[in-house]
């Protein structure tokens, strides 16, 4: 079964946007485990405009499914973060400083030195790593070399496409997926991952085995309630 990693990262944005601790992001982990999520994943950035450094080691301290830490790992405050706190699994993503959302996976190609060395560190660490990568045969071969546990594929793409035309929006997933899994990479997923598609993404994914989701979950849930949401979301797996 798929699981269902909820990103607090839009909590964390209107926390912030006050100045004060509403909501209180540590409570709102805890629920939002409560209300049936597998677990929870934070992506801080340089700016902190959204999960500060801070909450990374308060969450660490209350979080009782999986962890999930995503950030670039170039910038050595992060790496320093994850190490610090050991979460079950970090998320390497290709983010340019100030970029305001993930937006492309790693070439693996192009940077299979730099990647083998970065995820040598946190798995020396006893950290499981997953790397970014869009839906690219060859990047998912390369993917392997690096040493990586899982990928997490980029679905911005499958997700713009899908109303038009959701078979060709899965078509090159499934590819990459059926790739990865001939390879022996575990398949996590996230981006723009919503209730309209989310069940037939996993429905046609082979071996997916995280989907990672932020924005739409905590928008749906202004209109339908945090732990309503939290669990239509893992209906649409459960039918997966």
């Amino acid at each position: 079964m798929t699981r269902l990693s909820v990103n607090i990262n839009k909590l964390a944005t209107l926390r912030n946007s006050r100045g004060h601790n509403n909501p209180d992001l540590a409570q709102s982990a805890k629920d939002i485990e409560r209300f049936g999520a597998d677990g929870i994943t934070v992506h801080p950035r340089p700016d902190e405009r959204h999960i500060r450094y801070q909450d990374v080691f308060d969450l660490k301290k209350i979080i009782t499914t999986e962890f999930n830490i995503e950030g670039n790992p170039t910038e050595d405050k992060f790496v320093q973060l994850v190490l610090d706190n050991k979460p079950t699994q970090v998320t390497l993503v290709p983010d340019a400083l100030g970029q305001i959302t993930s937006n492309h996976g790693w070439d693996t190609v192009e940077h299979a030195n730099y990647l083998k060395e970065i995820i040598a560190v946190f798995k020396n660490a006893a950290i499981r790593v997953s790397i970014f990568v869009d839906p690219v045969v060859e990047m998912v071969a390369a993917a392997k070399d690096t040493g990586t546990d899982r990928i997490e594929l980029y679905t911005q793409s499958f997700a713009s496409e899908y109303a038009r035309d959701k078979q060709a929006a899965v078509a090159p997933y499934m590819v990459a997926a059926n790739k990865a899994n001939e390879m022996g990479l575990g398949i996590n997923a996230g981006h723009d991952l919503d209730l309209n598609n989310l069940q037939f993404f996993a429905q046609n994914i082979p071996g997916l085995l995280e989907v990672s989701i932020g924005h739409a979950l905590i928008c749906d849930a202004i209109y339908l309630g945090l732990q309503n949401t939290v669990q239509l979301y893992k209906r649409q797996l459960n039918r997966s």
